[in-house]
């Protein structure tokens, strides 16, 4: 390959990875840096969308990294991923245009979905450009995830054991912004945590990733004080994650955690020993189900509601309603409503907000079936990829993450955090960045052979 000379693409391709280092660092703890600081000063909407803003700058640069690199444009145009990408990011930008046209939504709403769906595409976009040329978000990804989830599940420690309920209210947090607390089921015996995410739901999202990332790296480390850091990180964040009552997060890291130990398993014997426990795991949970069913604790930590209910209406009767009504959106709209008129972002339109508690369902409300099947393209395509090279801890980690997450967005919204979309997509980048643009060549150097790294 060409090698790349000039002062200003080194400084590009330098400054490119550390601001996205940046915000893969700061994006887990953002929520509570934005509303204390809008606290301060005010213009919260304009605060939160920092992410955004850097990701825009960066935009321009990366696009001319890639022109720049030779091999580069050709690699993305192979297979399906970055065409559907491609008209996937035309399609919500079209028919969000169409839709303000008509009257459906107005500019808020359609920017607000533009931003919580597309950013998953653009930073997984620059982030593989930037890797395709550097490894060096490639070799620290464990630090850039690991430090931040160590603080959130620290902050959520000190939430679940010292601080009152109503601390974060002294940062800012109110119905105009971030509710300082949440309960089941309008209990206050019942809690729910939320650190520095923006509610109980996120974090719990956001603890599959990080913690399916420790239980990889602890299948894969044999040293003593790595596994003891391991299992005291998981250990206090799987606390966390009971803290939440987020019932979608435990069934999302119990996928992940499963999927994580299947890519290791190997030979007949241990997945023998691997289907025994998970039948000896089915049969206990059964048995438990049976024994507390009747159990006040138990309904509300599963259930989230009890004979002595405060709600008028479970949120588990409003999950079924907004399914089927997503459902039914879906089959009678198959072009959508457009951009903004479904999901978080439909709550800031001039009509009802349609919340159908289900991220798949969201895209086929705003963009209809052709964006469901290209989001669902980009999906399989995402996770084949990590797959093959599933031997890798960073492609291992982001693809059993995928499988709790998948599931995760099939009652919720998940995508649309900022947190959990950033996140694992800009991973995801980073992970499938292709190697063949690095290179080793030899020069001589007083009569001595020396390897220098090109791109």
């Amino acid at each position: 390959m060409k090698q790349l000379s000039t002062d200003k693409t080194t400084a590009f391709d330098k400054w490119s990875n550390y601001v996205l280092a940046a915000i893969f660092a700061l994006v887990p703890v953002h929520a509570f840096i934005t509303v204390s600081l809008a606290s301060a000063v005010g213009h919260y909407d304009a605060l939160r969308i920092w992410k955004e803003i850097l990701l825009l700058l960066l935009t321009p640069i990366i696009v001319w990294l890639l022109w720049r690199t030779p091999g580069l444009g050709d690699r993305m145009k192979r297979g399906w991923l970055f065409w559907a990408i491609a008209c996937y990011i035309v399609l919500y930008l079209v028919l969000g245009l169409v839709a303000l046209y008509k009257g459906q939504v107005n500019a808020y709403a359609m920017a607000y979905s533009w931003i919580s769906n597309l950013r998953l595409m653009v930073v997984f976009v620059l982030a593989y450009v930037v890797a395709s040329r550097s490894g060096w978000l490639r070799v620290h990804w464990e630090q850039l995830l690991l430090y931040s989830a160590a603080i959130v599940v620290g902050f959520g420690l000190l939430q679940l054991f010292v601080l009152p309920t109503n601390f974060l209210q002294h940062f800012g947090y109110s119905p105009a912004t971030i509710m300082p607390f949440d309960t089941v089921d309008q209990k206050t015996d019942y809690v729910r945590v939320q650190s520095t995410l923006r509610g109980a739901n996120p974090l719990g999202a956001y603890l599959v990733l990080a913690l399916g990332a420790v239980i990889v790296l602890l299948l894969k480390s044999t040293r003593d004080r790595r596994q003891i850091m391991g299992v005291t990180m998981l250990s206090a964040g799987l606390i966390i994650l009971i803290a939440t009552y987020s019932r979608s997060a435990y069934v999302g890291m119990l996928l992940t955690g499963l999927t994580a130990v299947l890519l290791v398993v190997h030979g007949q014997a241990a997945k023998k020993r691997l289907a025994w426990g998970l039948v000896a795991l089915v049969v206990l949970a059964v048995i438990s189900f049976f024994t507390l069913r009747t159990n006040d604790r138990f309904e509300n930590i599963f259930f989230h509601t009890d004979e002595h209910s405060q709600s008028s209406a479970s949120s588990n009767d409003k999950r079924t309603i907004a399914l089927q009504s997503g459902v039914r959106d879906v089959v009678n709209q198959p072009f959508g409503g457009g951009p903004g008129t479904a999901g978080p972002a439909s709550a800031h339109n001039d009509a009802p907000a349609r919340i159908a508690e289900d991220y798949y369902l969201q895209v086929g409300q705003e963009v209809g079936w052709l964006g469901m099947v290209l989001f669902i393209v980009i999906v399989c395509s995402v996770a084949w990829r990590l797959f093959k090279q599933r031997t890798d801890p960073l492609s291992r980690t982001l693809l059993a993450a995928l499988v709790g997450l998948s599931f995760i967005n099939l009652i919720s919204h998940a995508w649309t955090d900022d947190t959990i979309g950033i996140l694992w997509w800009g991973l995801a980048g980073v992970a499938l960045a292709p190697a063949i643009l690095k290179k080793e060549t030899t020069s001589k150097n007083n009569g001595k052979s020396k390897k220098i790294k090109t791109v």
